[in-house]
């Protein structure tokens, strides 16, 4: 039998005649005439404008192309016979002629004469669904494309019809033609439903082959309930639970089942034959036995036909199931198919039918007259209001309005009949629009219109002024629409476009983001475009200050939105709102429209993103003077990059670059490198572009700077286009990588190392992970193998982006560094870090035989070029410390380490020999210090020149351990440090024991160790008062110099018992000094040292005593040497004299006897002087204040 035909419910007959003739047909053979299984006698009459996928089809079989002759039907031979009217009807239906059917059935009501079989053909809604197609069994048989039988104008079912609107009223073309609509628009929705519960059906009720081979072998087991099983005795088991009234029980078995309904029969399945009750069933249930036959029980389609038995034997059988399992199977397969199409046409067919039906009920807003219950027409009654704005709203205004409505719209009875969806079936996801508002309508419209009438009989005017006493006012704005109920979607989004700005203004500030949902919804969906530009004008002004969590309410609105209506509509509707908040007073506002700005550039098009808002960022960029709204607006300009695809924006991009990077702005600069470089550096690659013009073009402009500032270089435009560079330098490597030989075989199988943790320096942001540039940690652990790999046995050969880096990068970098000044620490720094971060992310093979080999060739350490002053003058450059920090400290392990230290001491050694400057190893030990992991290295290397046997390597050594003292630690200085300085300060050489100086200063000036500054104080003393040392000019200008550098933040008492009594007797000696030039040093570092230690707190006697005698012996010699240093001093005496002029005069205050203010003397002394002898520790000012135990 074929898969795609089934059995008509109608061609059983309940006459005898019938019964006698079944066994004659029951093979279902045909004669030479009969037309394929499944074949239609004959489509149609096709409606002009029917739909090709129309609402009404059958794939009912008809069992000839010739019909039933009256003889045959009578089952004998020649003679006559009259054909009963029951078997006539069965013919017409079994052959499709369902009008003619419709005709015989409507004669023979108006004769009297019900046939059973007609009444319950066209009461059964059932029997006029239409499939959307054919399974392939009849496609093959003739078919065509569709095998659908093409609709009529209309087909109603007789319980429908309602012959009252077929009036001579003058509406009944438009009624009738409106009764069709919905009464096509029903059949729509009862087909959705039906073919999505089938659907669901099919996908549940199929039962795996070999679980029924289980059940068939194990009698004892139980086949599992089927879903329709279950839904028909759960309406059996509920039925037979009202009857017996347990309704307690029936109820609880309702809510336990909530996903059926129990009113409805036919929400079981579709044409699924109701059975006998329970107790029906239990009465009979002994009394037959089934027939043994294999049967195929499906819900999908009218009801496929039983299976024959195929054979008798036991594997006839077997062979038999599983080929009808298999076309089963297919068979649903397809129909699944044609069920997913059918469903996406009808949703089109509904909405055009709804629209009709809205046009329809536009025109005849009039109602026909109607009679009341009192007998009077309904035209005298109170009249009904009509919706002035395009759609239909439930006045409640009238008594009689709604029900009025309900008679106006002319639902008939039978709609809603199947409306009662199931729970779990989404009709959101399949319905349309507008067959969702429809539903709601009818739904709201049924429930609404059930009122109960009085029997009276008073005038409706009589009424109508009863009900005036009632306290409702429609005559206001908002009495208007409260008394109109929107019953559409678009009538509740107009509603609220009126509303909403009058609601809005009376929300507290606090609470007024809970309106952002309604106002975006209604601005989404509201028709005038005037109204939605008003909403959207109120989204952004809703807050007057919006703060953080504000703002992000506002912005996720704003991309849900955008979502939502697409393109074109937020050029035309977001982005204007946002231009007029660009000036706005608070910054608050101001920082909501740049963060839009991001936030919305995916959902823009393309020509405004380049234009438009990039302008917009621009221009607040240059103009806005609130860092957060700055910070922002580059925030959103990286965004901008990451979606702009116009190459002439290039240079713009790049200008903005360099404009947010000069921002004075702490915040913008940190977002700048977070953000938009890592996002222009993509585009930049994309464009192909970051090795041959965005890098290259920041070295055109560091080394155009360097030419310009050999009298003063600008750091500050150093530093921008260093850290842009430094920014760039994940993204050059991912291209590096990424266009490698190795990269089109690189390919994630198997196990894959981890990267290590350090391998790359810690990122900026995410946007600099090269992982993140790459696409995942995985795919770039394996190209880093390759990478390694390749750097140490393959080489660089056809490897282009590698190249340029090593040829052309390097080469020019190491270049600049040698230009740069080596006493600027901020330069130095900046390139040390710039290189450090290089050679970390291209790794350690690369630093150790691409970067380390430049810069040895460059330096050139060697012995022999230790007397070659010309080839030593690279060594007096940036590039010592830079090489030194940025590169030999990369990698910290027991080899690189002693790299540098050989690096250190060779350089120490070499500048000391050939007498040149030592700011570059000045340089890279204020470097390395500043990093205390270093401070044991850089001690090993110092201990190496204490114990050079060159006197200059020495002299060199003591001066370099004033450079690493600040920042280390106290027990290393006493352990290390001063042992070192000791024997230094012994030393056969003077020079080496000079030098020794500014280090035990230092000391001084850094330790609080008591011990250790009495060993260095009695140091300095031996300098200071040794014989040997009196004439030594040099030796005492160093000591003035570093009194003057060390005084002012030495301990107290070191400054008050060493400090200023020394200086007094050089200031003293220096009045006899008989050589001129000595004297005039001698004078100018006195001077430099009293002016620095004038700022300090110096107590009455020891301003008496030594700084007022030393000054005037400083003026002596300055009124011979530099008369403007004289008129200096002679001020600074005045007012020196001034404060102890102040301090000793007292004078007595009211009536305060002598002895409280001797007392009150004597307590100030002794503060000043617990004073005086704290250090500038925090910790012993505040032990000046606790009270003595």
């Amino acid at each position: 039998m074929a898969t795609g035909s089934s059995v008509n419910p109608f061609n059983l007959s309940d006459s005898e005649e019938e019964a006698e003739r079944r066994p004659d047909r029951s093979d279902n053979k045909r004669g030479p005439s009969d037309g394929p299984a499944g074949q239609l006698s004959g489509p149609l009459s096709l409606q002009a404008d029917s739909d090709p996928t129309g609402l009404l089809s059958s794939n009912r079989t008809s069992p000839s192309m010739e019909g039933v002759s009256v003889a045959a039907a009578a089952g004998g031979g020649g003679a006559e016979v009259r054909v009963p009217v029951d078997v006539i009807a069965a013919q017409l239906l079994r052959d499709q002629y369902v009008l003619t059917a419709l005709e015989f059935h409507t004669e023979l009501l108006e004769a009297g004469r019900e046939l059973p079989r007609l009444r319950d053909y066209f009461s059964n809604p059932g029997n006029f669904e239409r499939q959307s197609g054919t399974p392939p069994a009849c496609k093959d048989q003739g078919f065509g494309q569709s095998g659908q039988l093409n609709r009529a104008g209309s087909i109603s079912t007789l319980d429908s019809l309602d012959f009252a609107r077929y009036s001579d009223d003058g509406n009944r073309e438009t009624d009738e033609r409106v009764a069709v609509l919905e009464f096509e628009l029903r059949k729509a929705k009862e087909t959705i439903q039906s073919l999505r519960a089938n659907l669901t059906q099919a996908a549940e009720c199929e039962v795996p082959s070999q679980e029924r081979k289980n059940y068939k072998s194990s009698p004892e087991i139980q086949e599992a309930i089927r879903p329709l099983e279950k839904r028909a005795l759960n309406f059996l088991v509920n039925e037979y639970l009202l009857k017996n009234n347990y309704k307690l029980s029936a109820i609880t078995f309702s809510d336990e089942n909530d996903d059926q309904d129990f009113e409805l029969w036919d929400d079981v399945g579709l044409n699924i034959p109701k059975p006998p009750d329970l107790l029906q069933l239990y009465r009979s249930c002994g009394s037959h036995r089934t027939a043994s036959r294999d049967a195929v029980d499906t819900a999908v389609g009218e009801k496929l036909g039983e299976l024959e038995v195929i054979a008798t034997t036991k594997e006839a059988l077997r062979t038999a199931e599983q080929t009808q399992q298999r076309a089963v199977v297919k068979d649903l397969e397809y129909q699944i198919n044609l069920l997913n199409s059918e469903k996406h046409l009808l949703a089109e067919q509904i909405k055009k039918l709804q629209g009709e039906i809205d046009a329809l009920k536009i025109k005849n807003l009039t109602v026909p007259p109607f009679v009341s219950e009192s007998g009077k027409p309904a035209s005298d009654q109170v009249p009904l209001a009509v919706a002035v704005d395009n759609r239909q709203y439930l006045d409640v205004t009238g008594p009689d309005a709604v029900s009025r409505t309900a008679q106006q719209d002319h639902i008939p009875n039978s709609i809603g009949t199947n409306a009662n969806t199931h729970s779990d079936l989404p009709t959101a996801e399949t319905l349309s629009a507008h067959y969702t508002k429809l539903k709601n309508q009818i739904s709201r419209s049924k429930a609404s219109v059930q009122f109960d009438q009085p029997n009276r009989k008073l005038s409706p005017a009589f009424h109508q002024a009863l009900l005036s006493f009632c306290q409702m006012s429609a005559d206001s704005r908002l009495g208007s629409e409260v008394s109109r109920i929107a019953d559409s979607e678009e009538s509740v989004t107009l509603m609220l476009g009126r509303c909403l700005p009058h609601i809005v203004p009376n929300v507290l500030l606090a609470k007024r983001e809970e309106l952002i949902p309604l106002i975006l919804c209604t601005a989404c969906l509201h028709p005038e475009p005037k109204e939605r530009d008003q909403l959207l004008h109120i989204l952004f002004n809703l807050i007057k200050r919006p703060d953080d969590e504000q703002r992000q309410m506002i912005l996720t609105g704003c991309v849900a939105f955008a979502r939502h209506v697409g393109a074109t509509r937020v050029e035309a509707e977001l982005l204007p709102q946002c231009w007029e908040q660009i000036t706005h007073k608070y910054p608050e506002r101001r920082l909501l429209v740049a963060e839009s700005c991001g936030a919305l550039a995916p959902y823009l098009p393309k020509e405004i993103r380049s234009s438009l808002v990039l302008s917009m960022l621009q221009q607040m960029l240059t103009e806005d003077k609130a860092d957060m709204v700055r910070e922002a607006v580059v925030k959103s300009l990286g965004i901008i990059m990451g979606y702009i695809d116009d190459p002439d924006k290039y240079t713009q991009g790049f200008e903005l670059m360099l404009m947010a990077l000069g921002d004075p702005s702490e915040r913008v600069i940190c977002a700048i490198h977070q953000v938009f470089i890592p996002a222009f550096a993509a585009w930049t690659t994309e464009l192909g572009s970051l090795q041959s013009q965005l890098i290259p073009t920041l070295l055109s402009r560091i080394e155009k700077l360097l030419r310009k500032g050999e009298h003063g270089l600008d750091e500050h435009k150093l530093h921008i286009y260093l850290s842009a560079l430094q920014s760039l330098i994940p993204a050059l490597f991912a291209v590096v990588i990424q266009n490698a030989p190795f990269t089109n075989t690189a390919k994630l199988h198997g196990e894959v190392l981890p990267i290590e943790v350090t391998r790359f320096p810690r990122p900026a942001s995410p946007l600099q992970d090269v992982a993140t540039i790459i696409g995942s940690r995985e795919q770039l652990a394996v190209l880093l193998q390759l990478y390694d790999y390749q750097l140490e046995h393959e080489g660089t050969t056809g490897w282009e982006s590698l190249l340029w880096v090593v040829n052309l990068l390097l080469p020019q970098l190491i270049e600049i560094v040698g230009r740069i000044n080596v006493a600027s620490t901020t330069c130095v720094h900046e390139f040390s870090r710039f290189f450090w971060r290089l050679c970390r992310t291209f790794g350690k093979i690369f630093t150790n035989t691409k970067v380390k080999p430049q810069f040895q060739e460059i330096l050139r350490l060697s012995e022999e070029n230790i007397d070659a002053t010309a080839g030593n003058g690279i060594l007096t450059k940036a590039t010592v410390p830079i090489y030194a920090t940025g590169v030999l400290t990369c990698y910290n392990q027991e080899e690189d380490r002693k790299l540098l230290v050989g690096f250190l001491e060779d350089v120490m050694t070499t500048l000391s020999l050939s007498h040149a400057p030592l700011d570059s190893l000045k340089a890279s030990f204020v470097e390395l210090g500043a990093n205390p992991a270093y401070h044991e290295l850089l001690l090993t290397v110092l201990w190496y020149g204490v114990v050079h046997t060159s006197a200059l390597v020495r002299c060199t050594a003591a001066r370099m351990f004033e450079q690493i003292l600040r920042g280390m630690s106290e027990a290393l200085i006493d352990k290390r440090v001063a042992p070192a300085l000791v024997t230094l300060s012994s030393d056969p050489e003077f020079s080496v024991r000079i030098a020794t100086i500014p280090a035990f200063g230092t000391i001084m000036e850094t330790v609080t160790q008591k011990e250790l500054l009495e060993r260095v104080k009695m140091q300095l003393a031996s300098f200071l008062e040794d014989p040997q040392y009196q004439d030594q000019h040099s030796l005492q200008m160093e000591i003035i110099k570093t009194f003057g550098r060390v005084g002012p933040n030495a301990e107290p008492r070191f400054r008050d018992e060493f400090v200023l009594p020394h200086l007094h007797k050089l200031a003293l000696g220096n009045n006899t000094q008989m050589v001129e030039s000595k004297r005039q040093d001698i004078a100018m570092q006195l001077f430099e040292a009293y002016s620095a230690l004038s700022c300090c707190f110096i107590s009455e006697d020891l301003m008496v005593n030594h700084f007022m005698p030393g000054l005037r012996c400083l003026r002596t010699d300055m009124e011979h040497l530099s008369p403007e240093h004289e008129v200096i001093l002679s001020s600074m005496i005045k007012e020196c004299e001034q404060k102890v002029e102040n301090k000793s005069v007292h004078e007595p205050q009211g009536s305060m006897s002598i002895a409280a203010s001797l007392v009150s003397e004597d307590t100030k002394t002794k503060f000043l002087n617990k004073m005086g002898q704290l250090t500038t520790s925090g910790a012993m000012l505040a032990n000046v204040f606790q009270r003595k135990k």
